[in-house]
């Protein structure tokens, strides 16, 4: 898989040139629509079969800052799935390769209308995908 790349844009900034924290929660979720992009299960298709990904958990650890124009290098895997929930893993590099920001997320699926889909049984493709990236 290639890494997601975000450019930190002047906004995403606080008053002493920093990212603010938050704004690595967002590029977490782009670098992880890119993701299911890479492995053929976007978001759109997805959401064309009824499921919906909801985030269930978020933690991340600030190891360095980054600025204004920064490049950053997202890498994305899976560390668990056992078919209900999926634990995604982020690391975070600068240009030189150091690391900013460890993080991992948590979903479950659902569909449309709030109940808990059981991926091996309605979308085994899926399924199966998931459990073949599990590092």
């Amino acid at each position: 898989m290639r890494a997601y790349k975000h450019i930190v844009q002047y906004y995403e900034t606080d008053k002493m040139g920093i990212t603010h924290h938050s704004n690595y929660i967002r590029w977490m979720e782009e670098a992880r629509v890119d993701y299911l992009q890479q492995i053929g299960w976007d978001y759109a298709k997805l959401e064309e079969l009824g499921i919906i990904s909801p985030v269930v958990s978020v933690d991340c650890q600030y190891k360095n800052t980054t600025t204004f124009s920064d490049e950053i290098l997202i890498d994305v895997s899976v560390t668990e799935f056992k078919g209900i929930k999926l634990v995604l893993h982020y690391e975070m590099k600068n240009k030189d390769g150091k690391v900013v920001c460890e993080a991992n997320s948590s979903h479950c699926f659902l569909d449309q209308n709030g109940r808990p889909i059981r991926l091996s049984k309605q979308f085994p493709e899926f399924n199966e995908k998931l459990l073949s990236l599990v590092s």
